[in-house]
């Protein structure tokens, strides 16, 4: 694209210098510093105007979500995953009216009555299962003062008392 590099930049000086004059060089950089402040100032303002117009959309976009989180209803979404027809919420509803009952009770398979008390009267033979005894809960062992005197403590260099006149030596703990 437009590209100048150190070659031509040293082209232009010295063509400046002798167009413009030594005298008038200083004079003349300082304008072209002026100019090129001011173009990077305008290029910074519009570029901070381009960021404060893609932020403000951004937030109308986080308010736009946020709201849509405000009014999300949990259990409607739910109801709308298990049930999306309303079938099951209709059965279950206790003041249903009479309309939305079937008309017709549910047809039983007919069964013989002799099987029926054939098993009513194997159920009354059987007597319950007794339960298991729970197991007893085990003891811990404790400590009695018989036991205690038993064991003998063992002695370390806090505990062992020097002879008279010695000087304490301590006992390596095993």
């Amino acid at each position: 694209m437009f590209d100048i590099g150190w070659p031509e930049i040293v082209v232009i000086l010295m063509v400046a210098l002798l167009v413009i004059g030594p005298r008038d060089l200083p004079k003349a950089f300082h304008t072209v510093g002026k100019w090129v402040r001011a173009a990077r100032r305008v290029t910074a303002d519009f570029q901070r105007h381009v960021d404060d117009m893609m932020r403000e959309a951004e937030l109308d976009d986080l308010r736009k979500t946020a709201n849509e989180a405000r009014n999300f209803n949990v259990k409607k979404q739910i109801e709308n995953v298990i049930d999306p027809g309303g079938d099951l919420k209709g059965a279950f509803d206790v003041g249903a009216s009479e309309s939305a009952k079937p008309s017709k009770p549910a047809a039983t398979p007919a069964v013989p009555a002799e099987p029926a008390a054939e098993a009513t009267a194997e159920v009354k033979a059987k007597p319950p299962a007794a339960e298991a005894p729970a197991p007893k809960p085990r003891k811990t062992a404790k400590s009695s003062p018989r036991t205690a005197s038993r064991v003998p403590k063992r002695k370390t260099a806090t505990t062992a008392k020097p002879a008279a006149g010695k000087a304490p030596v301590s006992e390596p703990n095993t």
